[in-house]
């Protein structure tokens, strides 16, 4: 019969587990994929515009991909280079592909903390409600479960989808808390995504509401707010 904490301690190994999955959106490449690389995917890395003018001027194949399926798109997103972005972006780009992994260059950006670079490639008009990874979540969804508060509500901004449920049946709230620390960041997210209409009646798989969820963690700051959101 499973105890008590034996449910607490699988929580936070699948938290481990998949804040590591999620890291793998901010992998460098690899000296062999480097090697590999179109002088387009090169000049982008090292944010070299001199270079990626002269190429683009060549018309280029914007969608050429690297061993880990990145665009030169990708490759700038990870390495925050904001000019090449621009470049890239001006020259008709997708802002939306998605490398091996299914992340999209905003999704890159939301699991890096990343500010600027999101804002960027919101104002060019990259998507914050595509479904990507391989939980066929959302950018909003991986930066609630990583407490990314300013990305949460940057992507709320945008439209990104409230309520979008992944394939472990979590939504952005939901994972913030289950994924979350607790702490005020995650608390954070839980508040920006509360105050944006975010439901508190969808469940997860076991049927377990985001209040219930909470109150299982002892993370009392977030009973607070679900309670005073008029969750049950």
């Amino acid at each position: 019969m499973p105890t008590p904490f034996q449910p607490a301690r699988r929580a936070g190994l699948l938290a481990c587990a998949l804040a590591a999955l999620g890291a793998r959106a901010q992998v460098p490449p690899t000296d062999r994929e480097r090697a590999a690389w179109p002088p387009l995917h090169e000049a982008a890395w090292r944010g070299d515009t001199e270079a990626l003018r002269r190429l683009l001027a060549q018309r280029p194949d914007l969608a050429a991909r690297d061993g880990h399926g990145r665009t030169a798109v990708h490759v700038a997103a990870y390495a925050r280079r904001h000019d090449a972005i621009r470049l890239l972006a001006a020259a008709g780009a997708d802002l939306g592909a998605l490398e091996h992994d299914r992340y999209d260059a905003v999704t890159i950006a939301a699991v890096a903390d990343d500010e600027p670079t999101l804002a960027l490639l919101l104002e060019l008009g990259a998507s914050a409600k595509l479904v990507t990874s391989r939980y066929d979540g959302t950018a909003l969804i991986a930066a609630a479960h990583l407490g990314h508060d300013g990305v949460v509500r940057r992507l709320i901004a945008a439209g990104a989808p409230l309520d979008h449920v992944n394939n472990l049946h979590w939504t952005a709230l939901i994972e913030a808390i289950v994924l979350g620390d607790g702490g005020p960041r995650h608390q954070a997210c839980v508040d920006a995504l509360l105050k944006a209409g975010a439901s508190t009646q969808l469940a997860d798989r076991s049927g377990r509401t985001p209040l219930q969820l909470a109150e299982g963690r002892g993370y009392a700051a977030m009973v607070r707010r679900l309670r005073e959101a008029g969750a049950r």
